[in-house]
């Protein structure tokens, strides 16, 4: 078991409120991602579970028990950090074992649980090298290997991946999504990159000035945000914002449209515009179109194959059943 439940949970630092009055229930094995600009307070609620900050007020329960004052090591969770954290003259046998030899596990038990996380993480042939010996993603391996096996109910990831380049991260994203699917205990990330986010949860909670903006999985948020910082925040590239009397003339202070929801035209469509930027992906190609009445430029997804360069005219239409409407404040209009 591992479901995890905060209830008005409250975190000051000094006269400064860093989480306001907060509810929040994780389910039993589900992988729930934080998502939010720096200084959201993503990583302040992750320690927060964690018991590495004390709560200001409100309460932490895990599998229905009240943690909210028990000690970090005695919550049944095991975090990993962007750090690794490994010390460098262990090998990674001992690296894993460290945290069994702390809580006095039978070395024939340690031998087997090392073999085994050894086994799901790929690094059975690394056991006796040294940190120093291995690449960024061996480590953080080695990092995650460590907290499987402590065997917790919950693993707590702290922005794990920040500190790899591009290509090991899509691989270290897959990884731990399939150690998930393997392990089946409850996982909390931290990140503040949106496609980790859309990539590995079950559930996105989006987090802004640390209120929790809006909780479902990718998919709800993306297609239903309900207000405009999620809709800006969720999806690369980001969501088009339209104001003034464009909005208007659709009951609304703002319109939103995605760059995939836009048509493209080089003779006749909504908004005639000059192309800025065309960034061609292969596959597919981004143009940054500038047009009269729209403050900022326009992001339009087309196929690799829509050739046009800087300078040229096209044509924008929105599809009118996917605008979405915001209000002056910014919530969604139905």
């Amino acid at each position: 078991m591992g479901s995890i439940t905060l209830k008005q949970v409250t975190k000051s630092f000094g006269e400064v409120n860093v989480i306001p009055p907060l509810d929040l229930e994780i389910n039993d094995g589900e992988f729930v991602v934080f998502v939010g600009p720096s200084g959201c307070g993503k990583s302040t609620l992750l320690r927060l579970i964690a018991g590495l900050e004390d709560v200001t007020s409100g309460h932490i329960e895990i599998d229905g028990n009240d943690a909210t004052m028990v000690p970090p090591a005695k919550r049944g969770l095991a975090m990993v950090f962007q750090s690794y954290a490994l010390y460098p003259h262990m090998s990674v046998r001992k690296n894993i074992a460290f945290p069994m030899k702390m809580a006095g596990v039978p070395q024939a038990e340690q031998e087997k649980r090392i073999a085994n996380a050894a086994k799901v993480l790929n690094l059975s042939d690394y056991l006796d090298r040294r940190p120093g010996q291995l690449s960024g993603g061996q480590r953080q391996r080695v990092a995650i290997g460590r907290a499987i096996v402590r065997e917790p109910e919950a693993f707590l990831f702290d922005e794990p991946l920040s500190n790899l380049d591009a290509a090991l991260r899509v691989n270290m994203r897959l990884e731990i999504s399939e150690l998930h699917n393997t392990l089946e205990t409850t996982m909390i990330y931290v990140t503040h990159d949106q496609v980790e986010a859309m990539t590995m949860a079950d559930k996105i909670v989006v987090l802004h000035a640390g209120h929790i903006e809006q909780v479902g999985s990718p998919l709800e948020l993306y297609n239903n945000p309900r207000n405009k910082f999620v809709a800006g925040f969720i999806g690369s590239p980001k969501m088009n914002f339209v104001e003034g009397a464009e909005a208007a003339g659709h009951d609304a202070h703002t319109i939103g449209v995605r760059p995939e929801h836009i048509a493209l035209s080089t003779t006749e469509g909504r908004w005639k515009g000059t192309v800025g930027v065309a960034e061609h992906l292969g596959s597919d190609t981004f143009l940054h179109v500038h047009a009269p009445g729209v403050a900022d430029p326009l992001t339009v997804r087309a196929t690799g194959e829509f050739n046009v360069r800087h300078g040229d005219t096209v044509y924008c239409t929105p599809d009118p059943a996917k605008i979405h409407r915001f209000d002056a404040q910014g919530l969604r209009l139905t």
